[in-house]
């Protein structure tokens, strides 16, 4: 018996999991050999991770990886493009003065920002994402503001109902928030639910900014988030394209390319 076996369906099902999230994609057939079952037994498996949201089935196998129409699961995000979201969080520094009301999303783009906030306080933060109330919660100098709602796992964060009317009382200077795709002059999102609170907190604050590692940009989603004008600024990381900067010029978006090497790295393009 494999090693990797375990008793019952749920603690394997555990283990293709984090196993899946952390190579990113796995086939069906790999797994079942690891696991030491039956390839029909690991579809059953695959069907149930694939039931709750945390990975996409294709043929012959299954991803963590985002597509069209799927999000990634909050622990596989967290551990995609984290140099260029550093960069990007690094630039946004700049835009957060003492004495300021920043709202952060549940990207995870906006958990490096909030990773850096401790060096410019005081400041009153609110967000609905739970890692980041974690990381701030003993931050001295933050006065941190937690939206409620529906507690959701797979993005580790506060949604529904609940969490847009607590945005909507809330009037802030700043909004930093991310999104999966941006294509064509509009940010694109998997999901309705997270469409809504996100729209939310872009009519709750004075100043809205894009963050954007340069993976999403040239992408579509399924729903349509806002057009790229909604926002004051769009912040990308130097690994994007002419090409897909291109088409931020062409749709008028005020941008900055965001180095990792220094400031003499970062690029503007306005309207």
């Amino acid at each position: 018996m494999s090693g990797d076996q375990q008793r019952g369906p749920a603690p394997r099902q555990a283990a293709i999991a984090e196993r899946v999230l952390a190579a990113g994609s796995a086939s069906a057939a790999e797994l079942a050999e690891r696991f030491d079952v039956s390839l029909m037994t690991i579809h059953r498996d695959l069907d149930e991770l694939e039931r709750q949201g945390i990975v996409r089935k294709f043929r012959g196998g299954v991803t963590a990886q985002p597509s069209g129409v799927f999000e990634s699961n909050v622990v596989y995000r967290l551990k995609t493009m984290r140099a260029q979201k550093a960069a990007v969080a690094e630039h946004a520094l700049k835009l957060i003065e003492p004495g300021m009301a920043v709202m952060l999303d549940d990207s995870t783009s906006t958990l490096e920002i909030a990773r850096r906030l401790g060096s410019i306080t005081p400041l009153t933060v609110v967000t609905n994402f739970l890692e980041a109330m974690t990381l701030l919660s003993t931050e001295r100098g933050i006065h941190l503001m937690a939206l409620g709602g529906d507690y959701d796992p797979l993005h580790s964060s506060f949604l529904g109902v609940s969490c847009m009317e607590a945005v909507q009382l809330l009037q802030v200077d700043i909004c930093f928030t991310s999104t999966s795709a941006a294509s064509g002059g509009f940010a694109y999102h998997q999901e309705q639910h997270i469409v809504s609170v996100k729209r939310a907190m872009l009519d709750s604050a004075a100043k809205n900014v894009l963050l954007l590692d340069h993976s999403k940009l040239g992408r579509v989603a399924l729903h349509r988030l806002a057009p790229l004008s909604r926002f004051d600024l769009v912040l990308v990381d130097d690994g994007a394209s002419v090409e897909m900067l291109r088409d931020l010029d062409e749709h008028k978006v005020p941008y900055e390319v965001c180095g990792s090497g220094g400031p003499g790295d970062d690029r503007t393009g306005t309207a």
